[in-house]
């Protein structure tokens, strides 16, 4: 239902830009030697000649109409000129139509907010540059006005005495005891007649246009005087114009709203809606709509001009009239298929070209039944979350269908694989995207990441999982495009680049790499978000040559880190080889290896795993076998004890082969015994023992691998 929206207290200049039969102008402009001739663009079909969608003005002085076909158009018009819109997927392509129509948008958006309000009409807010133009040459202060502007028809303007149509409009616009909002229009006329003549110049295109202080308005008005003119509607002229308006030719009261007021309440034009009041409107149709009829009978209308370029949706659909309705769901899914191609073809176009997503997919459909009391009953849209891609869009659509199908006729009414007549039949079938919305500008692509970074990569993913995870959420559900990007070749540089990685630090990293990769969404063509063999196959070459140069950028910086890290390996996060390598447990310089020489032979040693108690010299420790104990106070902790028979050695060999031959020198039956009772600083006065860290104890004792801290905390006990 309409919405009643207030109108601003401030003056408005509205106008509405409407192409003239632009179907046939652009074919003309294709083919010169059709300018002058009577010619119908016609949507080509085997019935009659297809259908007329425009039909010139020389054509019209004929009788040729848009309602006839191309057979019914060359018995009235012989020497019409019939051209053929491109056909693509066995249905019209307009295509070049829209482009053709962009390039009008892009002239008009030139002075004034730009909504476009379909293929070949747009809405102009000049507000702002009329009130420039008021205020730094004022229209009443011109000695030459452009004869464009002069031709202008205005609504009131008395040209019945015999006066000179142009003067009078020249005197309308320098009129100096003119109001506000007079003067706002006169500045209206001439930016509009300046802009139609850019539009012809740079297109060869020609336009109507309205001009009021609102959209309805400027609406009605350009339509009024074509083709290649333009109308005014001053505030003193919107009561003659609406009064005798039939209240069908009113926006929004073509359908059930206009045939309800007509023969519910005996309104044939808009000027008839002043007898009511508002309260009785409202009691009729509910407080918004009547309050808009109310409004609309005074010309008042508070809808803004939307500062939109771009289309809100994109939709694809076919009708089949008569003979040529669709009776089986085969059919139906065949010429699915073909809408459901064309509209990825566009989401991918408007996502490459304006950085555009949009998240709903809708199926409309236009059905009957041949034997049934309710056949009237319209067949339901249905909707659902958009995914990327051909084949994902054409599943979806499929599946809408069959869903809308099974409420039109029943569930048990469907036959979804034969293809034999079951008392039903397409008539029209469409599929549209909405819901657009631009990409978030933060998006990026791997490139930036390595470029931004300025700490090493291959000590922690996280910023890079970050990355992933912020691209990812801007793809809609099911976009797969970048798959292929996941081949050997992204891990087989990763080996020759990065050597000393072992291998699963290798397989992680190619795992991140391969996961940022699916989130790229702008730098690499964003049309590879389709999931299309089309998309893909433009962008290929691209791809290729992005991947050449992020694993260039890899390899260069990782050499660069590389030498770095030799140099500061504190900075860095040591893996476990590291961390054995480098530890140095004892305060006095002695190393490991030279300490373990001095360990006392025998196989009943046993190994004591866990924090150590750092004792005073000579004082006494008592280890519990298989058991753990913890003293109270500051600098006790706890202890583990462990037979070495007892250790199993099958997890050591899970461990890297240098920390097994290491950590079986320490268990291996010793040879010789320390000579002095004397117990060092935190080792156990048993000379048998070996106290490890509790993350060495996890892993001899049960397999686990610790997280490694990047610099070792205080608690960690030394090497006995």
């Amino acid at each position: 239902m309409p919405v009643a929206k207030p109108e601003s207290s401030d003056s408005r200049v509205i106008a509405h830009v409407d192409m003239d039969c632009f179907y046939v102008q652009v074919e003309e402009r294709k083919q010169p030697q059709l300018r002058g001739l009577p010619t119908a663009v016609v949507q080509y079909n085997e019935w009659k000649g297809g259908a007329l969608i425009a039909v010139s003005y020389e054509a019209r002085k004929f009788g040729v109409k848009r309602s006839m076909r191309g057979a019914e158009a060359k018995e009235v018009c012989p020497q019409i000129q019939l051209v053929q819109v491109p056909v693509a997927r066995g249905k019209a392509d307009l295509n070049g139509y829209r482009s053709a129509g962009s390039e009008v948008v892009s002239i008009l958006s030139r002075r004034g907010r730009c909504e476009r309000a379909s293929i070949d009409e747009v809405y102009l807010d000049l507000t702002d540059a009329a009130e420039t133009m008021l205020a730094e040459n004022p229209p009443q202060n011109l000695e030459k006005i452009d004869e464009e502007a002069l031709k202008s028809h205005i609504l009131g303007l008395n040209n019945e005495d015999g006066s000179d149509v142009k003067e009078n409009v020249r005197e309308w616009i320098n009129r100096h005891n003119a109001d506000h909002r007079d003067k706002l229009l006169a500045c209206g006329i001439l930016i509009v007649a300046e802009l139609r003549m850019q539009v012809l110049k740079e297109t060869e295109f020609t336009c109507s246009a309205g001009i009021a202080h609102n959209k309805m308005l400027a609406k009605l008005a350009s339509g009024m005087n074509k083709p290649a003119q333009q109308t005014v509607v001053p505030s003193s002229s919107v009561n003659g114009l609406l009064n005798t308006l039939p209240i069908r030719k009113m926006k929004q009261l073509g359908g059930k709203l206009g045939i309800s007021l007509q023969t519910d309440m005996g309104v044939n034009t808009v000027g008839d809606l002043l007898q009511f009041p508002e309260e009785k409107l409202q009691e009729r149709y509910g407080i918004n709509t009547g309050t808009w009829l109310w409004n609309i009978a005074r010309g008042i209308s508070g809808e803004a001009v939307e500062g939109r370029l771009l289309p809100k949706s994109h939709g694809s659909g076919k009708t089949f009239p008569g003979p040529r309705a669709l009776k089986t769901v085969p059919a139906v899914q065949h010429w699915l298929n073909q809408l459901c191609e064309e509209l990825s073809e566009r989401l991918c176009s408007d996502l490459d070209q304006n950085k555009r997503m949009a998240n709903t997919l809708t199926l409309h459909a236009r059905a009957y039944k041949s034997s049934d009391s309710d056949s009237q009953k319209k067949f339901p849209s249905k909707s659902c979350p958009l995914r990327y891609g051909t084949g994902k869009i054409q599943e979806d659509a499929f599946n809408l269908f069959q869903a809308g199908l099974r409420e039109y006729i029943g569930f048990y009414g469907v036959k979804t694989q034969g293809s034999q007549y079951s008392g039903w039949g397409i008539t029209s079938l469409s599929v549209s995207a909405s819901k657009i919305v631009p990409i978030p500008s933060g998006t990026c692509s791997i490139a930036k990441y390595f470029h931004g970074q300025s700490t090493p990569h291959f000590s922690s993913m996280q910023s890079l999982d970050n990355v992933n995870a912020e691209a990812t959420l801007l793809l809609p559900p099911g976009s797969e495009c970048y798959s292929e990007l996941n081949s050997p070749k992204a891990e087989s540089w990763i080996e020759d680049t990065v050597p000393d990685l072992d291998l699963q630090e290798q397989k992680d990293l190619s795992s991140s790499l391969s996961k940022t990769q699916d989130g790229f969404t702008q730098d690499i063509s964003p049309s590879l978000l389709s999931g299309t063999e089309g998309c893909l196959e433009q962008n290929q070459n691209k791809q290729e040559r992005y991947i050449t140069k992020v694993e260039g950028q890899f390899k260069s910086e990782y050499k660069e880190r590389k030498g770095k890290r030799v140099k500061d390996k504190g900075t860095e996060t040591p893996s476990i080889l590291e961390l054995f390598k480098s530890y140095n447990p004892y305060p006095f310089g002695s190393s490991l290896s030279q300490e373990l020489k001095k360990t006392a032979q025998g196989t009943g040693a046993r190994l004591t795993i866990g924090h150590a108690e750092e004792n005073e010299v000579g004082k006494e420790e008592k280890p519990m076998h298989g058991s753990s104990s913890r003293d109270e106070g500051d600098g006790r902790r706890e202890v583990w004890s462990y037979n070495i028979d007892e250790i199993d050695p099958t997890v050591m060999d899970e461990l890297p082969q240098e920390i097994q031959d290491e950590i079986k020198a320490w268990v291996q039956p010793h040879k010789w015994r320390p000579n002095n009772n004397t117990a060092r600083r935190g080792c156990s006065n048993d000379a048998n023992d070996i106290i490890l860290t509790s993350e060495t104890r996890n892993v001899l004792a049960f397999g686990n691998l610790p997280d490694l801290d990047l610099a070792p905390s205080s608690d960690q006990a030394s090497f006995c």
